[in-house]
């Protein structure tokens, strides 16, 4: 099984006739993704290789049936784009986009809240269920297996590195989610473990967090509150000196606060395996996994 996204996704793409717009629906079709159509304003009749485009996300919506849309849009333009797809009433919202101001991100998670839907990112590599054959993001495909490990991460090459490792030692995935590295994000690693929790399908959840903020140490008291299935947790950042910023706008020790020492330690609490080296994500869910049988 899968959460988010399956077989009943009709994908669109907001910013389809861009390069890495069009580069990465046609790489999400290939995989088996419905992709029903693109929009990018003033291009309406055109089409990228068989996907009509159009000029706005409500006339691609009410053609398609689109309930999801995937976002390439330049970070100036990328929360118009995304009250646009949440007016339209489009359910699932993937936001590649990086770069996008704090303030325009807290616009566009109050837009999408208020609209009922739910978004994913921004600065993400978006979202896949190899079961399902579909993908809606950057991912690479091709080493995702149908399985049933679950999971969500703030980091997009690290949820890469833990998905080959497990593909390597024959754990499946049910769904991999990258929620994205940014301060404000639409959804977070408390959502996700919860679906992954009510998901029959998933056995059990990896969690890969960052340096920064307090999102890690909520999950943990999560986790230990509401979550029966294995979890196995991983921070990355230990050797980040405090005060700058790595990688992802969020990922920043401020105040002596965020470390992930910290971090880890409210894992470990909550009953989590902590892997200690990204070389370690495929083992210990291993273990886990044996701990519980």
């Amino acid at each position: 099984m899968s959460i988010l996204v399956g077989k009943d996704t009709r994908l669109i793409t907001q910013g389809i006739t861009g390069e890495y717009g069009r580069l990465h629906t046609l790489a999400c079709r290939a995989y088996g993704t419905n992709v029903v159509a693109g929009v990018t304003p003033g291009r309406g009749g055109s089409a990228v290789d068989d996907i009509p485009v159009y000029d706005t996300v409500s006339e691609a919506r009410e053609k398609t049936g689109a309930n999801a849309t995937m976002i390439f849009v330049p970070a100036a333009f990328a929360a118009d784009a995304v009250e646009e797809a949440a007016e339209a009433g489009i359910e699932l919202i993937v936001c590649i986009t990086e770069g996008i101001p704090a303030l325009d991100e807290a616009r566009m998670k109050r837009i999408v809240t208020a609209a009922g839907a739910r978004m994913i990112g921004p600065n993400c590599p978006g979202i896949i269920s190899p079961g399902e054959k579909c993908k809606v993001g950057i991912m690479p495909g091709f080493i995702h297996k149908p399985g049933r490990i679950g999971v969500v991460s703030r980091s997009g090459t690290l949820t890469y590195e833990a998905v080959w490792q497990f593909s390597e030692l024959g754990l499946g995935q049910s769904t991999c989610i990258g929620i994205g590295g940014d301060p404000v994000i639409g959804t977070t690693h408390i959502d996700s473990l919860a679906l992954f929790q009510e998901d029959d399908g998933t056995e059990a959840i990896l969690m890969i967090g960052e340096i920064g903020g307090t999102a890690e140490e909520e999950a943990a008291q999560f986790v230990r509150d509401h979550v029966t299935k294995p979890v196995v947790g991983f921070v990355a950042g230990r050797t980040a000196p405090a005060g700058k910023r790595m990688g992802h706008a969020g990922a920043i020790i401020a105040g002596g606060k965020g470390t992930a020492a910290e971090k880890m330690e409210a894992m470990r609490a909550a009953g989590i395996a902590v892997a200690e080296s990204p070389a370690d994500l495929g083992s210990t869910m291993a273990e886990a996994l044996a701990a519980r049988a």
